[in-house]
């Protein structure tokens, strides 16, 4: 977020963080050092492979453990053009709520 004051009738715009720490004396965290370096903590990571395509990017994944879920691809994965077939060995993310649902994170090689 910019902040503009103006100081002599000519506007000077700054950066909200270094703004903080001349305002109160100490940095203010910015959104991306909050929300995006932070894991999901309560999500189950597993391993399965894809058993069949499904459609709207969804998968019918076979864990190790041999429970079938029904997963979805990531953001990233979509955003990159991540291809994923079956029988590709994947990681996939699961919530404690519902464990019949998951979200594929990675394709190995």
């Amino acid at each position: 977020m910019i902040h503009t004051w103006r100081v002599q009738n000519a506007p000077i715009a700054l950066p909200l963080a270094p703004v903080a720490v001349l305002l109160w004396g100490h940095p203010v965290p910015t959104i991306k050092e909050t929300t995006l370096a932070q894991p999901k903590e309560d999500a189950i990571v597993l391993e399965g492979t894809i058993l069949e395509s499904l459609p709207n990017a969804m998968f019918r994944v076979e864990l190790e453990n041999g429970h079938k879920v029904l997963a979805h691809i990531s953001g990233k994965m979509r955003m990159h053009y991540i291809r994923i077939l079956p029988g590709d060995k994947v990681q996939v993310e699961l919530t404690p709520y519902d464990l019949t649902r998951g979200r594929i994170t990675y394709r190995f090689k």
